[in-house]
């Protein structure tokens, strides 16, 4: 973490509530959080995943890697280890876990994801069941080599992989479908993209899309699209959980933010 991701979770630390659902009085937010995030239920993909994780990490590959958005954390080279993409870049185990509980919850019929890295959150996305459709967005041409010899060991074979840039790729792409019943932006963690991303999807919303947003702690940038998407018209539930940002558009829900320890 910089000097502000740390200031922002000492807030977060500060401000966050509703452990394990208590204190809760919206039936949905407190099965949400009881039942999804807090689930303990252990499925047998994620000892898939993890193992495919592992031999990620033991990757002696280098990849030249294009990134247009604001880089990683701890990797700004162009030439990049697959191990330390796998370590620093992928989605964390916690919150790849909490990923595929609310595809198992909800089951949304098409997904899409704004980055695709090397595969990881794909797989999670995919794995509750592998004939549902999810599409994955991702820039660099080689990470997305990655993630295709992953999904394929993995069996995620109703995956679509799309390589090019967003801006470039995701219209036309939106208008193939009438409608998006889930979403993860996982790319471009910069606010004037991920605000332009948000709205280019809203249009393809309906009552029951779910839109969830990483690392929207990153940069104060990060916060403000994250803010302003919490306070759109549209937007009816929100919950900040620290490293992911979790949007509904239910319109029986009341308007209410929630930031939940997890």
């Amino acid at each position: 973490m910089n000097l502000f991701q740390i200031k922002s979770f000492i807030k977060y630390q500060l401000k966050a509530r509703y452990r394990k659902g208590y204190g809760l009085h919206s039936p949905f937010v407190f099965n949400l959080v009881r039942e999804v995030i807090y689930g303990k239920d252990h499925f047998y993909a994620f000892d898939e995943i993890n193992q495919s994780r592992a031999k990620l990490v033991a990757s002696s590959q280098v990849i030249d890697v294009v990134d247009y958005g604001a880089g990683s954390k701890g990797l700004n080279a162009k030439q990049r280890k697959v191990a330390d993409l796998a370590r620093h870049s992928s989605i964390r185990t916690k919150y790849g876990e909490l990923l595929f509980r609310i595809v198992n919850e909800f089951n949304p019929q098409l997904i899409l994801e704004l980055g695709t890295s090397i595969g990881i959150s794909t797989a999670y996305l995919s794995s509750s069941d592998k004939q549902r459709k999810v599409t994955t967005i991702e820039g660099c041409p080689e990470t997305s080599k990655v993630a295709s010899v992953l999904l394929r060991e993995l069996s995620c074979n109703s995956v679509q992989q799309i390589t090019g840039h967003f801006k470039d790729v995701l219209p036309e792409h939106l208008a193939q479908h009438n409608k998006l019943d889930f979403v993860f932006f996982d790319g471009h963690h910069k606010k004037e993209a991920t605000l332009d991303y948000f709205y280019t999807c809203l249009a393809k919303a309906h009552n029951e899309t779910i839109f969830v947003f990483d690392d929207i702690h990153w940069s104060k940038g990060m916060e403000e699209a994250w803010h302003k998407i919490c306070s759109h018209p549209q937007v009816t539930v929100s919950l900040d959980l620290f490293q992911l940002g979790i949007v509904f558009f239910r319109k029986e829900c009341h308007k209410q933010h929630f930031i939940v320890r997890y």
